[in-house]
């Protein structure tokens, strides 16, 4: 068995749309964290602890280290991810919509299909004749289920700021397109699945039409489906299809999208 890793990290040093950071505390520091944790919890403690009195001190440990803690301050969407229903508002398909916890996990782990996309421009839009077309040149049928990967080479700018606007987006009747042969689960390797902000934004206020904003978010409103975002090194896979996605998202309750490590697995 092959695994090939489809996910970008979450890393403080790469440019963000949403403030992330993260704490790291070593082993021979995590010795102090492990007294103030267990002193703090009483005022006799507190005061203990700012006496200088220690529970337990670095010679009560193997080679005088406790154990490393990393905390994580970042939204949901950071590093590759996966949103539910529940992101895309608040109702899908007349019903309250599902959080992520509460999607099917069948839907997370089956056959994958990738379609390149690399032709496509920033800021252009990806249609259901661009989908057709990439299914056509692979000789394959999409069946209910497949995971569908969308190939576009944005990953390419991870860690620059060219990510942030170097990709182009789904078309909410592409997406509705996919729906129609049973596609529950659709990935993408771009920072999102709507083409950059200030496209979007640029179309907006010189028509001020509503539909240039965020339509293949605000589609998912329509139908229940899940999408990835974010994802990576989709030119690594050694073929189209045949091989299978894991992309189970990691259970937040009353998150509307979670972390998730996308792995192609290839017999």
């Amino acid at each position: 068995m092959r695994c090939i890793d489809l996910s970008i990290p979450i890393d403080e040093r790469n440019p963000e749309a949403h403030p992330i950071r993260i704490e790291r505390l070593a082993h021979k520091k995590g010795v102090e964290r492990l007294n103030w944790v267990m002193m703090r919890k009483t005022i006799t403690g507190i005061i203990s602890y700012l006496a200088g009195k220690r529970i337990i001190k670095p010679d009560d440990l193997p080679d005088k280290e406790f154990l490393s803690l990393e905390m994580v301050y970042c939204s949901v969407h950071t590093g590759t991810h996966v949103d539910a229903p529940f992101h895309f508002g608040t109702h899908c398909g007349g019903q309250e919509s599902k959080k992520i916890a509460e999607l099917p996990l069948d839907w997370f782990y089956q056959d994958g299909v990738v379609l390149d996309l690399t032709h496509k421009k920033p800021a252009e839009t990806i249609t259901s004749e661009d989908l057709i077309s990439a299914l056509k040149k692979i000789k394959y049928q999409l069946k209910p289920k497949d995971i569908v990967l969308l190939h576009t080479g944005a990953d390419q700018y991870f860690g620059t700021r060219a990510y942030m606007e170097k990709f182009p987006g789904v078309s909410a009747e592409a997406i509705e397109w996919l729906w129609g042969q049973g596609i529950k689960v659709i990935g993408i390797d771009a920072l999102g699945f709507d083409r950059p902000y200030p496209a979007m934004l640029k179309d907006f206020l010189s028509t001020r039409d509503k539909a240039a904003l965020w339509p293949a978010h605000f589609c998912g409103r329509k139908k229940e489906y899940a999408h990835i975002e974010r994802l990576a090194n989709l030119d690594r896979l050694p073929r189209a299809f045949g091989f299978k996605v894991a992309c189970f998202p990691v259970n937040i309750r009353d998150a509307g999208a979670s972390f998730t490590r996308v792995v192609a697995i290839l017999d």
